[in-house]
């Protein structure tokens, strides 16, 4: 089978297009033939070689996210799976192939509304944004800034926080144009990557979801108010720096709050049951899914090169 592995870590053209044995699904698993493979931020960072204390190493098959049919199941797992069209999780890997194994429990049905590009939009990039609310404790009425919210993460955390009956819903974008496509998803308030939106802005923010992390993340600090809270979901500028939490001790008198918040550590139960409730809703046209582009999976490193320039709007999305 056609697959992509990462050659080299570093830039996208580490990426490279081999022929791989097809996966036999183990016990528990069930394999799946791939119609889309969602392309993440966390796909980069492991091709960067960023995370590579991790333990990821060259040779590595990057992506996590597919949809498509169920060919095979292995040992313990009802057989009744094989031809139904599925959502699946692979884990931190093992998502740009031609044919992907995924855990039974990390499967999910695909409703009858919904194709396979936008399941693998929505699957993981929904879940964090829900999960990365909740874990905010935003609360109807207060303020919310979304700081990088181009991406599929924070695309979704705007529709959320606008459907949850945020006050004010800010989002952090690079260009009116993509402002303008965000304030049709909801957000109330555009402003640059700095976070100056001008005078109609407000002062200050309840809570900062931030997919971005980076450098510039203590400043953000400033913008919240007093008891409020930020809470990164990714980190695709890199890490911050060592020192950020200066900023929140420097402001102690504002009693606010910094947390770090991955899907894993949400109950699978959980998680199953809200991206349920999402690809339904986006069945139903509720949740509105934003693809960048489709391209073919052999076309992996044009994707990375796209969301290295920042170029992506959305979710690119690889199709074997």
């Amino acid at each position: 089978m056609k697959a992509i592995v990462i050659r080299t870590y570093g830039g996208p053209e580490g990426l490279a297009v081999v022929d791989l044995p097809t996966p036999v699904p183990a016990a528990g698993q069930v394999l799946i033939a791939t119609e889309a493979v969602g392309v993440g931020g966390v796909d980069t960072l492991i091709r960067s070689g960023a995370l590579a204390a991790y333990g990821f190493k060259e040779g590595h098959v990057p992506g996590g996210e597919v949809a498509g049919t169920v060919t095979a199941v292995g040992d313990g797992v009802d057989a009744s799976w094989i031809g139904r069209r599925v959502w699946g999780f692979t884990g931190t890997g093992g998502g740009y192939v031609e044919q992907a194994v995924a855990p039974v429990e990390e499967i999910l049905p695909l409703p009858g509304g919904l194709s396979a590009v936008d399941a693998v939009t929505l699957g993981s990039s929904g879940v964090v944004a829900h999960f990365g609310l909740r874990h905010a404790h935003a609360a109807p009425g207060e303020t919310v800034l979304v700081r990088g919210a181009a991406g599929s993460i924070g695309i979704m955390a705007v529709q959320l926080a606008a459907r949850g009956g945020a006050a004010a819903v800010a989002v952090t974008t690079s260009s009116a144009e993509r402002g303008e496509r965000l304030r049709r998803l909801g957000a109330t308030h555009v402003l640059d990557r700095s976070g100056d939106g001008g005078k109609e802005a407000p002062a200050g923010y309840d809570v900062i979801i931030d997919v971005v992390a980076g450098e510039d993340m203590p400043s953000f600090f400033d913008r919240l108010n007093p008891n409020g809270r930020l809470v990164a979901v990714g980190a695709v500028a890199g890490q911050p720096p060592a020192d950020f939490g200066a900023k929140i001790m420097a402001a102690f008198q504002k009693s606010m709050s910094f947390a770090a918040f991955s899907a894993a550590t949400v109950p699978r139960a959980d998680r199953r049951a809200v991206r349920g409730e999402q690809f339904a809703a986006a069945g139903r046209g509720e949740i509105e899914t934003v693809v960048h582009e489709v391209l073919p999976l052999d076309k992996a490193v044009l994707a990375h090169r796209k969301m290295a320039a920042g170029e992506v709007f959305g979710r690119i999305v690889l199709t074997p």
